[in-house]
């Protein structure tokens, strides 16, 4: 099994930005025996296209958030690796037609991460920066949206500072909607909650802010909160590793739990011998009441640039609330080198819930528990013509009829995609088209209720 891995220089400048590239001094990182190999789940490389049969609505009540970085264009049209300001674009479904507006945030180059936030004093527009690591909160005003509060701003004091992803709960269960915040480079995963509760209106009031970790030389690259054990206290889950490397050779690292409601202090849940997460997922996927924990475990490679060899492919691992750290239960493998976004819901309205894995270059996959959701799943080509270096997506339910539908950016297309299920399949739908494609990188999508943009 082989596969090309070199990068093209705006693959790597924007690899650069979101990870700051190739390291010499390694992060601390758990041992582990040698793991017990597992069987590989079979996939169908049928593709689950179907011809469209059914327009969009002309309207939707929810539109898409895109956090991205934009690189320069020459006057002939080539993308240069010359980064821009970090950007926002901003989708709403409106009189027939896909809408896009926009911000901008001249102190940072890259958004990684753009959501809706219930603050005290009413929803915000939540922005996690890089260049300058920055939580901003911004609203739409007389003159356009506008950077209204900053939550959270440091220099960490590596190389780079940046805020690399963030989710959103009652972290301390005290009520307070607060905020679980992975960042690069010294490893720090903080909690960011109001000072108090407040009713929607209110006034001020302020953030703390407590880091709740830190390790030098070390990337945090994901959040996800969930309460695997079941009792009803939300567990804060993180993706660290050694500093990224370009040249395709490895990168140790693991997935560490937090408590803070508890006092718990990082506890391994997933050790992942040798290789490392960029991706996990928390959710209860087979419906029994409890989330699991699913750790999209990049591939093992040898070899350098365009003669990198992928040994071993990407592995999609379930973890329980009593799984051993050191098990290899994996449910799906992909032939990948990278699979950045796992993301789920229910995409034909049975109220079973499905995932979607973006892979780096193999495309889009639906993936369903079997029988036995600890044994192999059933893996389906959704698109093969999709790619990206992060390859964002997301499932969600903008036109409010109960079923998900699949946003993808589609960066070495130059698309952003919508995919609905009808009939036994996708129908696709190009939604937004940037040209040239590569002119900007998609980190993340979320959706936003359009009266906050309009």
């Amino acid at each position: 099994m082989s596969g090309r891995t070199a990068l093209t220089p705006i693959l790597l400048a924007a690899a650069l930005l979101a990870c700051g590239g190739e390291e010499e001094r390694p992060a601390a990182a758990p041992t582990a025996p040698a793991a017990t190999p597992a069987a590989r789940p079979a996939a169908s490389s049928s593709s689950l296209l179907v011809p469209s049969t059914t327009p969009t609505p002309d309207s939707l009540p929810r539109g898409l958030l895109l956090a991205l970085s934009q690189f320069a264009v020459s006057p002939e049209g080539k993308v240069l690796p010359q980064p821009g300001p970090a950007k926002l674009e901003i989708l709403v479904r409106q009189g027939g037609v896909w809408k896009v507006s926009s911000l901008e945030d001249p102190e940072s180059n890259v958004f990684h991460k753009a959501m809706v936030y219930a603050a005290p004093d009413g929803p915000a527009i939540l922005t996690l920066g890089g260049t300058k690591a920055a939580l901003k909160l911004w609203r739409k005003g007389k003159q356009g949206f506008e950077a209204v509060t900053t939550l959270w701003t440091k220099d960490f004091g590596g190389k780079f500072s940046r805020m690399r992803d963030a989710e959103i709960a009652d972290v301390l269960a005290d009520g307070r909607n607060g905020l679980g915040v992975a960042t690069h480079d010294q490893g720090v995963v903080a909690t960011v909650v109001p000072k108090f509760k407040g009713p929607a209106g209110s006034a001020g009031g302020g953030y703390e802010v407590v880091e709740i970790d830190a390790e030098k030389d070390t990337f945090v690259h994901e959040i996800e909160m969930g309460d695997l054990d079941g009792d009803g206290v939300v567990e804060i889950y993180a993706t660290l590793s050694e500093p990224n490397r370009l040249d395709g050779s490895g990168q140790a690292g693991y997935v560490a739990r937090y408590v803070p409601a508890k006092g718990e202090k990082r506890v391994v849940v997933a050790n992942l011998s040798g290789r490392h997460a960029k991706e996990i997922l928390v959710r209860d996927l087979d419906g029994d009441g409890t989330d699991e924990l699913y750790v999209a475990v990049e591939a093992k490679t040898e070899g350098s640039g365009a003669a990198t060899r992928i040994v071993e492919p990407v592995e999609i691992r379930r973890f329980d609330a009593d799984t051993d750290p050191q098990a290899r239960n994996v449910v799906a493998t992909l032939d990948d080198r990278l699979t950045r976004f796992l993301t789920a819901g229910d995409v034909d309205g049975d109220g079973k819930k499905e995932m979607v894995a973006a892979g780096f270059r193999s495309g889009l996959w639906l993936l369903r528990p079997g029988a036995d959701p600890k044994g192999a799943w059933q893996i389906q080509q959704i698109d093969r013509n999709s790619s990206g270096f992060e390859h964002a997506a997301l499932l969600t339910d903008l036109d409010g009829d109960g079923r998900d539908e699949l946003y993808v950016a589609s960066d070495d297309q130059g698309e952003v995609r919508r995919y609905v299920w009808r009939n036994g399949g996708f129908e696709k739908e190009v939604i937004h088209t940037r040209k040239p494609a590569g002119s900007a990188f998609t980190w993340n999508l979320m959706p936003v209720p359009v009266e906050l943009v309009q």
